[in-house]
């Protein structure tokens, strides 16, 4: 063990370590272990079939992404990721690892080799990313029997939230209590929220996180699901990242701000020397344009995720793009020469923060590559245009499958792997019988 690793156990007095992976759908796999045991070995080991469990616990058949064999894998610890778990009864600690073989070559099917990968690519140009992901969720009351719809939860005030109250104060204050847990574990696990906000759903909230480098914020966004999760149990309620929890309120969003820099000099290349936007900038939003459709199964991963995406509902249906825009599915924010990025408005809240982040980065990347042109900016209401994007996870699935500048970015194998998850998913929710499938033909067709 790396010996940060061992002065950070010292100093916390840390007597149990959580040693965690996210796998495909974004969830901690992992072990729980003495700090003693976790300092004397080298690396955990897990299957490699970890990277292809379904987000129900299920394999799929097409396993042609792992090996025969089914092999363990080495989880090699990433000193910059300790943390302590602040709602635990014992001094914890929590790791984020890597993946690799027994020959020392990475798991390039792990989500986080995924980014890091797209990261790499940047660099070899001599640019560096910079994002700021805006993540949305619900808080709910505890719904312990899946037939029956989520409901805002009590506040303070002993009410639940009736209407919408965008930007409300008193409507945050309803769950101060909350809040204050969540910002005093996030404080504890370096998780740097910029701002907290209610938005546009009853008990639907969002939080900005402070801009820089685009693994630390994956890092973070990953950490902040299950904080979000954890205080929300000890106030007896739930914190959803669903995309749809609610069928008639707006859906959850992982909004991605993105800009690129000069790796030397600190610039933003989406800025010339005059100030204005770069051709950069264009060929950046051109990628985008071109590529995200294709990569939406990665920003919209369940089958819940797709409801979000309706007309006029606060969520984008095609990848136009304007200034100052929240129509538009890639919007330019109002800010100086040094500021200036791009908001992908696509992802769902449920989206693997490290793949869409990576999905983002990739498109932009090869707009850069190929210096292409976006359309024109629009300056009216994107909702009032066509759809651009895929409906359903089938459709995006393929799409994925089938674009060979994705595939061959992002890394074949773990295109291989992914979308058998996908479908392995599908398969088991089109077994289900939904409820309306029984009100509307049951006794009428």
């Amino acid at each position: 063990m790396s010996t940060p690793i061992r002065q950070f156990f010292k100093e916390h007095g840390i007597s149990e370590v959580e040693a965690v992976v996210p796998d495909m759908a974004g969830i901690a796999r992992g072990k729980v272990m003495p700090a003693m045991k976790f300092a004397e070995e080298e690396g955990m080991r897990m299957p490699e079939s970890i990277f292809l469990q379904t987000v129900t616990g299920d394999y799929p058949e097409d396993d042609r992404a792992m090996s025969a064999a089914e092999i363990d894998i080495v989880m090699k610890a990433d000193p910059s990721t300790t943390r302590v778990v602040p709602w635990t009864a014992e001094p914890t600690a929590q790791v984020i690892h890597d993946s690799f073989y027994s020959d020392g070559s990475p798991v390039t099917m792990a989500p986080r080799y995924v980014l890091r990968h797209v990261l790499n690519l940047y660099a070899e140009q001599g640019w560096r990313p910079v994002v700021a992901p805006e993540l949305e969720f619900f808080l709910v009351e505890p719904n312990t029997d899946a037939d029956y719809p989520l409901k805002p939860p009590i506040g303070r005030s002993g009410r639940p939230e009736v209407g919408r109250q965008s930007y409300s104060i008193a409507a945050v204050n309803e769950f101060d209590p909350l809040f204050d847990d969540i910002y005093a574990y996030c404080e504890a696990q370096e998780i740097e929220i910029d701002t907290l906000i209610h938005e546009d759903g009853a008990a639907q909230m969002e939080i900005n996180l402070i801009h820089g480098d685009a693994m630390s914020l994956a890092d973070q966004v990953f950490m902040f699901k299950r904080t979000a999760r954890e205080a929300a149990f000890r106030h007896k309620m739930y914190a959803t990242f669903m995309a749809k929890p609610m069928a008639r309120e707006p859906g959850s969003a992982m909004h991605i701000h993105q800009s690129v820099v000069d790796a030397k000099t600190g610039r933003n290349v989406f800025s010339d020397e005059a100030g204005n936007p770069s051709p950069l900038f264009f060929a950046h939003i051109g990628g985008l344009q071109k590529y995200l459709p294709s990569a939406m199964a990665l920003f919209s991963p369940n089958v819940n995720s797709f409801r979000r995406i309706t007309r006029h509902l606060m969520a984008p249906i095609n990848t136009q793009w304007g200034y100052d825009n929240r129509t538009a599915g890639l919007r330019v924010p109002l800010s100086d020469a040094e500021s200036r990025r791009v908001e992908n408005r696509l992802g769902g809240a449920d989206a693997n923060p490290y793949l869409a982040i990576a999905a983002s980065l990739a498109c932009g990347y090869l707009g850069m590559i190929e210096g292409l042109k976006p359309s024109e900016p629009i300056t009216g209401s994107a909702y009032d245009m066509p759809f651009g994007l895929p409906r359903n996870i089938e459709e995006a699935v393929r799409l994925l499958r089938d674009n060979r500048r994705l595939v061959d970015l992002l890394g074949e194998r773990f295109i291989m792997a992914y979308t058998a998850v996908k479908e392995s998913e599908y398969d088991t929710f089109f077994k289900v019988i939904s409820s309306w499938e029984r009100e509307h033909l049951l006794l009428n067709v």
